[in-house]
């Protein structure tokens, strides 16, 4: 590894930050590092995406080539978000913030709200899943920036309580309103904190007097030190949550797959300990296009090459693959809803060839929806 990047392996940023401090100088590595090649896919052996992460709107320029974009889509267009991830087999979406930057993407008291095409952009994701079979994760937070407040602060958290109750109130009838994500991210280093752990119980609870039947999902970066010892299984007995899905970290460059296949299997061994806490994997679709270490870098798609051995890296430890993320790295040609970087079409045709040539090695025809 590079000493810039051994320098903010220090820094115990969340990757929501962690990003910011990447440029592509880091992403030609992350095209080229430890990636092995599949001579024939199978998914017998290689798990299939399942889910993706998806926003309405960011405040950086990570974002940059679907920010704006999506900031202008309408109900017809977010609900067209949702059928081509269906199309692609995908069965979860999670909502990765409810405001951002000091506004709501809905009608609250708490905050102005964000200016968009959309009146309902949330109602509009939802009302999609219901029409299309995609279950959603809703966030509960990004109520203001993050940082130590975000779990400590009284009124951080009473604040929280209160935008909960009313996503729940608004929005808890659709069918597709499957569960709740924890968008606080914890570090494992190579443990949680007591007070993480204090911030999920208190959410979960919540989420258990709200929508008694909902999931609960939250998503730890610090993946490449994850450990299998006592004092992590019982912190997994602690935690309140139904599913934890660990960042690969490859598009953070802070794992190759190979290590990230490592890491995956010590995790897989410590969860069939704790069998109650589902094992999933948060695969990180992403490089980067600007200098290394600049907060203005966009994302941009990685190669599938790289996704492919990500794919094949978890699979074996892991219950379900989502993706960080679909949106604006991922686009079907030709779709209404297209928001993204323009290479995104050549990622989502390269993962269709795969899929497809999975699927004959079985003796089936089509993969799951024939996404044309």
């Amino acid at each position: 590894m590079n000493p810039p990047f051994l320098r903010f392996l220090k820094t115990g940023l969340p990757r929501r930050q962690f990003l910011r401090h990447l440029g592509a100088g880091a992403a030609a590595l992350s095209l080229t590092g430890g990636c092995r090649r599949l001579t024939a896919p199978d998914a017998r052996k290689v798990q299939p995406i399942r889910g993706s992460w998806i926003s309405i709107g960011w405040d950086d320029r990570r974002h940059f080539y679907w920010n704006d974009t999506c900031l202008s889509f309408t109900d017809a267009q977010w609900q067209l978000a949702v059928k081509d991830v269906a199309d692609l087999g995908f069965e979860y979406l999670v909502l990765l913030a409810i405001a951002k930057g000091g506004k709501a993407f809905y009608d609250t008291p708490l905050l102005p709200k964000q200016e968009m095409a959309c009146a309902d952009p949330i109602g509009a994701l939802l009302t999609g899943g219901d029409k299309y079979g995609v279950k959603f994760f809703i966030s509960s937070d990004w109520y203001a920036e993050w940082d130590w407040r975000a779990l400590l602060d009284a009124d951080r958290v009473a604040k929280r309580l209160q935008m909960m109750t009313e996503i729940a109130t608004r929005y808890a009838a659709h069918r597709s309103f499957y569960g709740w994500y924890w968008p606080n991210e914890a570090h494992l280093s190579p443990y949680f904190t007591d007070d993480f752990i204090r911030h999920v119980n208190a959410c979960t609870r919540e989420a258990r007097r709200l929508t008694p039947q909902a999931k609960t999902l939250t998503a730890p970066y610090g993946t490449y030190q994850a450990v299998n010892d006592d004092r992590y299984v019982r912190q997994l007995e602690q935690l309140e949550v139904d599913i934890i899905a660990y960042q690969d970290e490859v598009g953070c460059l802070r794992m190759t797959p190979e290590q990230s296949a490592a890491a995956f299997a010590r995790l897989r061994r410590a969860h069939d300990r704790v069998p109650q806490r589902a094992l999933w994997a948060d695969v990180e679709t992403f490089a980067w296009e600007g200098p290394p270490n600049k907060q203005t870098s966009p994302l941009i798609p990685a190669p599938f090459e790289r996704l492919r051995a990500q794919l094949e890296a978890v699979s074996p430890s892991v219950d379900k693959v989502l993706i960080y993320q679909y949106q604006g790295l991922m686009n079907k040609p030709g779709s209404p809803a297209f928001a993204g970087h323009p290479d995104s079409t050549k990622l989502y045709t390269d993962y269709v060839a795969w899929l497809r040539r999975g699927r004959r090695a079985q003796g089936l025809t089509t993969p799951p929806h024939s996404p044309s």
